[in-house]
């Protein structure tokens, strides 16, 4: 399944001020990689560089590499689509513009999940569902369940049956 990836999920990767989250952002951003389903946008790529570099003190540099990896993952990058889509978004869910626009990058990429702290847990736009990062599991097990046999609708072709 495509999972787009937002911008606080790469910075929590960076930020060493709170382990517990920076480690989970990890393992999200490693079964990705390892999957090869991960997608994300120039939006967050711009986001992600600039908190690294200002916020989180990353050397300009080494942010900038830090965001150039995520250029692989091929980011949505901002153009008619996107804003067309993105008004969509904003007007039939009343997100803010940069939300939409997130969401919008994720739809535009056919993406399943959007990994992100910013909106809450379990909502859906679409096909798309919401999932945090830091409350949802890596890997939801398996559906247990069982096929039940439906009974026939009708008589089994044959001779009808006597009644006594």
């Amino acid at each position: 399944m495509l999972t787009f990836v937002d911008a606080n999920v790469l910075v929590y990767s960076q930020d060493p001020t709170d382990p517990v989250k920076k480690a989970r952002a990890e393992e999200w951003l490693e079964m990705l990689w390892q999957r090869r389903t991960g997608r994300t946008s120039v939006q967050v790529l711009s986001e992600f560089y600039a908190v690294a570099a200002h916020k989180l003190r990353v050397p300009a540099d080494h942010a900038w590499d830090d965001a150039a990896r995520y250029l692989a993952w091929a980011p949505q990058p901002i153009d008619q689509a996107l804003l067309r889509r993105g008004r969509e978004i904003e007007r039939r869910y009343q997100t803010s513009w940069w939300d939409s626009l997130i969401v919008a990058a994720a739809q535009l990429q056919s993406c399943v999940i959007l990994l992100t702290e910013d909106l809450q847990e379990g909502m859906t736009f679409g096909t798309l569902a919401v999932r945090s990062p830091f409350s949802s599991v890596l890997e939801e097990p398996p559906a247990g369940y069982q096929v039940a046999r439906a009974r026939p609708l009708h008589r089994p072709r044959g001779r009808p049956r006597r009644v006594a």
